[in-house]
């Protein structure tokens, strides 16, 4: 493994990788997550949904990079990675080739560094091609026993005695907190903010992350789940997404939870529909990322009225944004644009993330951040790090969930919409039946 020193001015210090990717058969990769070999919680790598995608497992290199320029120098040492990369790619797909997962800090000043990994195996699947990638150090053989290894893995344990606790506050002091952020929407200070709460959860036994991303995605297939360096979880957010020079963002504002009730739903889906309040906080998170893609892009599209977005446990307002970009710009430079939106942030920016800082009293780390992967010439995609947690060790995680705040929101209605957010995690540290 190549850990590379995160300072930027040592970036040209990358050391050169060989990539190899072949195609398989379709049959081989028919469950991208029954492939993940038994692994440490921060080796294990996913991008899949609804079956396609990309996974992966060990670190060929990785890089780790903290502070305001954090994108940026992530972004230098990626380039000059793959400039200097020897790549064989017969496949030709997004995901094939030399590539690294990435998950990006909320916040510049936190204490939680950003990490770009390099896998030392790739399996990926989208449509009809199916491929693996092995890398490694240019003068180093490729990772051993890869075809042996591309069957299905043993079965992960589920979790035993898994315990729940509160973060840094509990649900009644993050109700106060929204209290007073709505005090300062009233009085003018902000439009829009979105403050998020924290469980803890701890186990007598490790927790495999295998568990959780397959209960994931059989609960939630209609999101991205993932883990990139010890973060899992299941986004139903899509950042961005760059390929052959087609930029597209899907923006998710405004929520209501779903009661199981299909006729029940379809009248709440409406309701969200007409909401005031839930149309407002969508219009700031659209107009935000409308307004940064618009500085790379030569042309775009946003829909006039979103769209009700179903999930299992809640509906979202939903917004597809596209654009056609007219610079050099990576998926990684088009996501650090978006970062923070306003469906993470608020609105003005600074004034929010100086509220978030001051009201939530906790480190997001890289919850609500950028989340995904990108290949050799730029193009991948990173969703925001939601419905997810991360390892504090092996036997524990931080679980978060988040809300919008604007004017005429609810106190009581946005704690029990922290909750429905935290359900996919719990249920997926569950055991089934």
């Amino acid at each position: 493994m190549t850990t590379l020193d995160p300072t930027p001015s040592h970036a040209d210090a990358a050391v050169p990788l060989h990539a190899r990717s072949r195609s398989i058969p379709l049959s081989d990769a028919s469950d991208l997550l029954a492939l993940l070999p038994v692994s440490a919680h921060d080796e294990v790598l996913s991008w899949v949904r609804k079956g396609e995608g990309v996974i992966g497992w060990g670190v060929a290199a990785s890089y780790e990079t903290s502070g305001e320029d954090r994108f940026e120098a992530a972004e230098r040492w990626w380039r000059e990675t793959a400039d200097a990369a020897e790549v064989e790619d017969a496949v030709d797909q997004p995901g094939s080739g030399l590539v690294c997962f990435g998950s990006m800090a909320f916040a510049a000043d936190s204490d939680i560094p950003s990490r770009l990994v390099v896998p030392e195996v790739v399996v990926g699947r989208r449509g009809r091609h199916a491929w693996v990638t092995t890398i490694a150090a240019a003068d180093d053989p490729p990772a051993s026993g890869t075809d042996e290894r591309l069957g299905p893995q043993p079965e992960p344990a589920a979790p035993q005695a898994v315990r729940f606790s509160d973060g840094e506050l509990s649900a009644g002091s993050w109700a106060g907190a929204v209290d007073q952020a709505l005090h300062r929407i009233a009085d003018d200070e902000l439009d829009k903010v979105v403050l998020a709460r924290s469980l803890d959860v701890d186990s007598d036994v490790d927790i495999d992350p295998r568990w959780i991303l397959r209960r994931l995605a059989e609960d939630y297939d209609t999101t991205w789940v993932f883990a990139v360096a010890g973060i899992v979880g299941a986004t139903p957010e899509m950042l961005v997404r760059l390929e052959r020079g087609l930029v597209t963002s899907r923006v998710l504002a405004g929520t209501i939870r779903r009661t199981g009730d299909d006729s029940h739903d379809l009248a709440l889906a409406g309701s969200l529909a007409r909401s005031s309040k839930d149309l407002e906080e969508h219009e700031y998170a659209v107009r935000s990322v409308a307004d940064a893609l618009a500085e790379h892009t030569s042309s775009m599209n946003v829909p006039e009225a979103p769209f009700v977005l179903h999930l299992n446990n809640v509906m979202h307002l939903a917004t597809d944004v596209a654009g056609v970009v007219d610079d050099t710009s990576t998926s990684l430079t088009l996501a650090a644009s978006l970062h923070p939106s306003a469906a993470v942030c608020g609105t003005p920016t600074a004034v929010a993330g100086e509220v978030i800082a001051e009201l939530e009293q906790m480190d997001r780390g890289r919850y609500a951040g950028p989340v995904g992967w990108m290949d050799a010439g730029g193009d991948g995609e990173w969703g925001i790090a939601l419905r997810c947690g991360v390892f504090t060790s092996p036997r524990s995680l931080r679980l978060y969930a988040g809300c919008g705040i604007v004017a005429g929101s609810d106190t009581a209605s946005e704690v029990a919409e922290s909750d429905a957010k935290f359900l996919p995690m719990r249920e997926a540290l569950s055991p089934r039946g």
